[in-house]
């Protein structure tokens, strides 16, 4: 399983009203970190003929972020079976190394000339696995 770990430090623009982050900044992280997954690990050939659509998204918010704090983001694939896959995202706090939120979300790939759900390929799962 390959895994992609990006590093983000909480700007005043990710807070909401109670100064933590904001749930919705946390889904935008989870959504962003699984793009940049895919684009780091496949050809132009294959994001060129496939795209993803999200399915479901399950995320817990365990502890809060707060300004300044930097954070942690992990994602890779759980599973993947017919059509769909499994992500897993967790959110950490770097300096505590604490779990702040952890998130599953399915995704559907589609093929791009029929826009239709394309069974996963080999070449894809390899390229996570």
């Amino acid at each position: 399983m390959k895994i992609l770990e990006q590093e983000i430090t909480v700007s005043k623009n990710d807070l909401d009203d109670l100064n933590h982050v904001n749930n919705v900044v946390y889904v935008n992280w989870i959504q962003e970190i699984a793009k940049n997954h895919w684009n780091v690990l496949v050809s132009d050939e294959i994001k060129d003929n496939y795209y993803w659509v999200l399915l479901e998204h399950n995320i817990k918010y365990l502890h809060s972020a707060l300004l300044n704090e930097k954070i942690i983001i992990k994602t890779y694939i759980e599973e993947t079976k017919g059509v769909k896959s499994s992500r897993i995202v967790e959110i950490f706090n770097k300096g505590t190394n604490q779990l702040l939120v952890t998130s599953k979300t399915i995704w559907c790939l589609i093929n791009a000339k029929t826009n239709k759900p394309s069974r996963i390929n080999d070449e894809i799962r390899k390229a996570f696995s």
